[in-house]
């Protein structure tokens, strides 16, 4: 079992400056408690105990309140200066990871996924970069995915090319960090654009679906859902 995740919680929030004031998008609150309390949560419920943060807009508030340890974890922390980027913010907490293979996620996005059957397929595949896919009945809002029956990708397509049912990116990636580096990617870039749609093209990468709850509390109406929504959850 891997035992080593990075959350990415850079992000300036501009979508929540009209519900939050001051306040980092994963330090949310969600039923009196900050949002990142139930990704940590999660994580401990797949006993994952090295967790690398990478911090920017308002990163204080993380820092002072978490330290060095929640439950089980330790914490670090990598520091964005100034906007790096999904990428960027990811290059930085790469060089904290200890193994060769680590989960990355947003910090202000929920996925009630198994990270152990993730591993699993991911191993099965023998996969440098697995992305978890969330299918949608109309992904014509957003950026889609498409992959073959193998569930290796075969395409990515901007917001308005592709209509009806399909695949988007849900956010949780397993990677290899020898792959990762070996890419020679620059200090600010992005994540999706900059690497995700471009390496598919030369190296095998998996999309695995994942039809379990999700949650993006990025935009203030899936923020207030949050709030009723996390009430049913057993391992809050």
């Amino acid at each position: 079992m891997i035992k080593e995740a990075i959350i990415l919680a850079g992000g300036l929030g501009t979508r929540l400056s009209g519900v939050l004031k001051d306040i980092p998008k994963a330090m949310a609150p969600v039923n009196g408690k900050p949002f990142l309390d139930y990704q940590l949560d999660y994580l401990d419920v797949f006993s994952i105990d090295h967790i690398i943060i990478s911090v920017g807009h308002l990163r204080e508030q993380i820092m002072d309140h978490y330290g060095d340890r929640y439950k089980n974890m330790h914490i670090e922390y990598v520091v964005e200066e100034e906007p790096m980027g999904t990428g960027g913010g990811l290059k930085l907490a790469m060089e904290k990871v200890t193994g060769n293979t680590v989960y990355v996620l947003n910090g202000d996005t929920f996925y009630h996924i198994d990270y152990q059957k993730f591993l699993d397929i991911h191993y099965a595949k023998e996969s440098k970069l697995s992305i978890v896919l969330r299918e949608l009945d109309n992904v014509s809002r957003y950026g889609s995915i498409e992959r073959d029956e193998d569930r290796s990708i075969t395409g990515f397509f901007e917001k308005s090319q592709k209509q009806g049912k399909g695949f988007i990116n849900g956010g949780v990636y397993l990677m290899s960090k020898p792959f990762f580096k070996s890419q020679n990617l620059p200090d600010k870039f992005s994540l999706e654009k900059d690497f995700f749609e471009k390496i598919y093209l030369t190296d095998k990468i998996y999309g695995i679906l994942c039809r379990q709850y999700f949650i993006d509390i990025g935009v203030p109406e899936d923020y207030e859902k949050a709030q009723d929504d996390f009430k049913d959850f057993e391992y809050f």
